[in-house]
């Protein structure tokens, strides 16, 4: 089934060019742990198109495609009792501006971005900032892999090579984020963020992952 479905989907890459190569990234981000190795087609097809075109297109698509994982998270946000939405509030405040960094570092690496992306839905960042900050690095990493073409090809078969096997523990590091993004008092951190910086946090940590209010006085 697998296989049918990549050979499906390099055939409509090479048909269509571009607009093919747009669409698969599209389709390759779509689903949250399950993806499709876009970036593959991306170092194939830098043989015989323009990189900086080609590269640009899979990273608008893969960006797009990601909005499921945020959408997620966002949808979950609203599951959340009251208490637990002041505590993903209290998050948001403290990353702050910092947030969007992080998923510009895990579009533009190999690194696993569904388990950022919905934690981050989840904190409520704005939308469309969360897109500029995703579409930035995947455009990056797709013009450089287009670049880098045939002689990376190894490498990028390897960072591009997701599988079924490696999406467990993706899902075994999103489930632990989620308990421990739920199970930190953020209000609390917040507050000793700005009073003490970091090493205040680091200081407190037996409280910062307690909700109990009583033993904070």
């Amino acid at each position: 089934m697998i296989h049918e479905l990549s050979k499906l989907i390099y055939e409509l890459a090479f048909n269509y060019g571009y607009l093919g190569v747009f669409v698969i990234s599209i389709l390759g981000s779509l689903i949250p742990f399950i993806p499709l190795p876009y970036l593959f087609i991306v170092v194939i097809l830098s043989r015989m198109l323009n990189p900086l075109l080609l590269g640009t297109l899979a990273g608008l698509g893969g960006a797009i495609g990601k909005v499921t994982s945020y959408a997620i998270g966002r949808t979950g946000y609203r599951l959340l009792g009251q208490e637990r939405k002041k505590q993903m509030d209290a998050m948001k405040k403290l990353i702050g501006k910092y947030g969007y960094i992080g998923v510009f570092i895990f579009a533009v690496t190999p690194l696993p971005d569904d388990i950022y992306y919905v934690p981050m839905g989840m904190a409520r960042l704005d939308f469309w900032k969360f897109l500029t900050a995703s579409a930035a690095g995947k455009i990056v990493l797709g013009i450089l892999t287009a670049y880098l073409g045939r002689a990376y090809f190894w490498l990028f078969g390897y960072l591009g090579g997701e599988s079924l096997i490696d999406t467990i523990p993706a899902i075994v590091i999103l489930v632990a984020i989620t308990v421990l993004m739920l199970r930190i008092d953020w209000e609390y951190a917040l507050k000793t963020y700005k009073e003490s910086g970091i090493k205040g946090i680091l200081s407190n940590l037996g409280l910062v992952f307690s909700l109990n209010r009583n033993k904070k006085g």
